[in-house]
Order: C-alpha cells, then structure tokens, then sequence
C-alpha cells in the first residue's frame, strides 16, 4: 500500500522527473544524473514487480520503452548512475526476462566507460554522458577518487560484461579470472598494490597516481559500498573469487581492530578514523555494516562466524537505539558516542531523516539470518513511524528534525526510498524464499542480481 501511494503520486505529479516533490506536487530533476531523467522509475521497477503491482510496473516499463532518453549532456555521478539506473535496469532484466532492459543497461554502461581513461585505470567520480570527459568531484580532496564510488562497480560491471560478451567491463571493474589481464591496471589491483595504513582503506585515492590522498577512513558515507561489494563480489561469484573474499576478511579484521568500540553505555559503534584519531560518531549510512556482517559472519571458521554475527547483532542494535531515542522513531543522519550522549545526533545539521534505508536493511538481512522476531518488531516501528511522520497527503517526504514530533518535511520523496527502504521492509515481512539469499545478491541500491550458480545449470 505504501508502495502504491508512492509510486501513484510520482506518477500523477512527476513521471519523468526524477524525484517526486510531495508538498508541492511536482518534480525535481537535480544534479547527480547528467540530464538522465526518470530515476524514480528505474529504481522502482523491481520493488513494483516483485510487490506483484502489475499494472504499476506496466506504466513504469513503458515509460522505459518509450520515454527514456539516454541521449543526454550533462554531469553525471559515475556511481549513482551506476548502482540506481545499470543496477535498476539489470535486476528487472533479471526478474522479467525481457530485452529492452537488457540493452538499455548496456547501452548506458557504454557511456560510463570513459570516466576509466585514468593513468592508474581508477575512474574519475563525474562524467559527461554526452562527450564522455570526466573529471573528480570539486569538493573530493586534490583531484581524488572516492572509495565507495570506483570500489561500488563491481557487480553491475561483471553483469555488463556476461550480457554483452564483453570483457571491458569487468576488466574495468574487477577480476574475472577468464578474462586476459587488462590494458588497464584495475582497480582491485591498484587497491591490492598500495599500502594501508593499520590495514584500513582510506576515502580519497588519486586516479593519477593510485596512491592515498588523505587518511580519512568510514564505514559510513564515502567508504561504506566498497566493503559492501567485496563480500557481495565473493557471494556473487558462487564463492570462487576468493581474492574479494580475502580482501573482505582483512578489512574487517582491521576495522574490528581499529573502529569497532563500546559506548560508556554499553553499545556497539563504528567509529571514523581520521589520520589515527578516532572520530565517535556513526553515520545513518553506516548502518548497513550489520546486514553485512550477518551476511559475511555465515562463511568462516567457527569462533569467527560466533564473533561476526555477536558484532552484526549489536552493531543493528545500536542502529535501532539511535531510532528509538528520537521522538519520531526515526533515525538521525548522524549520531554520536561523546560528552555523555550516545547513538542521539548531537548537531542541529545531523537531526534529518531522508527516509533512508540502511537500518531495515541490516533488520531485514538479521531476520532472514537469525529468525529473530525482534527484527520484525523493529520493521514494524519503522514502518508506522514513517506513516505518522513522512507520509504527506501526496507522497513521502523527510523530515528535518527527528527529535521533534511536529517535523517540518524536505519536500523530497527520494527514488532510493521506492528501490531499497520500501523493498527492504516488504522483504522482512515476506518468506524467506522470495529474493532468497541463497539465489541473489542484492547491488547498493537494493537491485537484486542473480547470483552465478554456474555448476547448477550444468
């Protein structure tokens, strides 16, 4: 029904556009897609056809059929293009089968691929979809790449790369082990050679010279996917890309070593790391860390898998709290562990509420893991939080503040709140069979991609 009423009013005021404006019943089409248009649509098909809203996921698919343009000028967001329109558009070719979502993926990921032009084979973060320069973002330190924009590929390229019989793609990204080494040194070879400080991978990496700009480190924003698609990577493989795998492992274990630490309170967090003075505070996007913990803890000697999945559950609690500790049971952007306040934001700039996914993300991944009912109580406050403080009467908006109970809204229903927030909760209430773990891995965006189970189909 949420579903529904989002989708319903994108359709009514901003089909085409790519984000609904709910106060004002129009459409905003912003910076981050390079003119591309319709980022609501693409992220929302999947979520449309497996919630069975057929007649919903018609619209949508003819709008791709017969208004997406993919003719555009304009600066363009390397990874958000990425993980919203190529992931968009490969899972529901994944889900449906059919053909115009396959070639509009490829065409697409075509005109990504220059951003690799770069000494070291890491992309720059901004690319004209048109003329195909790139350039770094303005405010990203000295020219540099971020770490969860070039390490957030991985998935969607190596998919790019089986659909179109063309190895470009995943040498661009990745790894495949079939493929002949690349004109380019790849990323995870750049990532493999440099040195890191405590084992930690830092935010800014120079695509010139393939080496640190600056020792900043998070799970939360600029760091976050990276991690993410190391562990999704393995998974996706069927277990067999082992180098992502071992990658996954030693991150973690110098995150455990560094980062992961224990409120006055007694809470779990993760802290950020700046040049080796730790930072105690938490972003909302980090949140996703115990959905990924769980998923990593079922691979692994014993006592470790004990120890992730401890760390997976009290990281997700810790997450919940900072829900719990707001008067609208909904979570800050940013909540800290210092001066006797713990998991509350403690800035006015951090107290908004974007209708962001990551918490039911790790509740939904715990669930399916543990069969906890406690997770799906926790869904279900979020689920009648968002109803009482987000629903307007044409759409979802956020909020600005979620420690008063009479919010002021943003005015903005974001596309990844019909891709990832939406799915994630229907998902936590459904069987564990639909979009089974054992079968998909789902891309940052949410976009479910098949996992490669190439000795099944033998």
């Amino acid at each position: 029904q949420m579903m529904k009423f989002a989708w319903d009013n994108y359709k009514q005021y901003a089909l085409g556009k790519n984000e609904l404006r709910p106060l004002t019943r129009n459409g905003h089409i912003g910076n981050m897609f390079g003119g591309l248009r319709g980022a609501t649509v693409i992220d929302a098909l999947d979520t449309l056809y497996i919630m069975e809203l057929e007649e919903e996921f018609q619209e949508a698919k003819q709008w791709v059929e017969k208004s997406f343009d993919l003719n555009v000028n304009g600066e363009a967001s390397l990874f958000e293009v990425n993980i919203r329109y190529i992931g968009g558009l490969l899972a529901t070719y994944y889900l449906t089968g059919e053909e115009v979502f396959r070639s509009k993926a490829l065409e697409l990921g075509e005109k990504l691929l220059p951003a690799f032009n770069t000494p070291t084979g890491i992309p720059r973060g901004v690319i004209n979809l048109g003329s195909g320069m790139s350039w770094s973002w303005g405010w990203a330190s000295a020219g540099s790449s971020i770490l969860a924009e070039f390490g957030t590929l991985h998935l969607e390229f190596l998919h790019l790369s089986e659909l179109s019989g063309n190895p470009v793609f995943a040498e661009k990204a990745t790894y495949p082990v079939s493929l002949s080494p690349p004109q380019v040194m790849n990323i995870r070879r750049v990532l493999n050679r440099v040195e890191k400080p405590q084992g930690l991978y830092p935010n800014f990496l120079s695509p010139v010279t393939g080496s640190w700009v600056q020792h900043h480190v998070s799970i939360g924003g600029l760091g976050d996917s990276f991690y993410e698609y190391l562990i999704k990577s393995w998974l996706m493989s069927d277990k067999k890309d082992s180098e992502a795998k071992k990658m996954y492992d030693d991150a973690l274990e110098a995150i455990e070593k560094h980062l992961v630490k224990k409120s006055a309170g007694g809470l779990t967090y993760i802290a950020e790391w700046r040049g080796g003075i730790l930072d105690h505070k938490m972003g909302h996007l980090a949140c996703f860390s115990g959905g990924m913990i769980a998923l990593g803890a079922e691979h692994g000697p014993e006592q470790r898998r004990q120890r992730h999945r401890q760390l997976a559950a009290e990281i997700t609690s810790t997450c919940h709290e900072s829900y719990a500790r707001s008067d609208t049971r909904l979570g800050p952007e940013a909540f800290r562990f210092d001066a006797g306040s713990e998991a509350t934001a403690t800035r006015l700039s951090e107290r908004y509420y974007i209708l962001r996914p990551e918490v039911v993300e790790s509740y939904m991944y715990l669930w399916r893991l543990t069969h906890e009912p406690k997770y799906r109580n926790w869904g279900w406050e979020v689920v009648q939080a968002l109803e009482k403080h987000c629903r307007v009467d044409s759409g979802f908006s956020g909020i600005r503040d979620v420690y008063t109970t009479t919010p002021t809204h943003d005015n903005m229903q974001q596309s990844f709140f019909l891709a990832e927030t939406l799915k994630y909760l229907y998902l936590l209430f459904c069987e564990d069979d639909v979009l089974s773990l054992e079968d998909w891995v789902f891309n940052t965006e949410a976009h479910p991609l098949p996992i490669n189970h190439t000795d099944s189909k033998a």
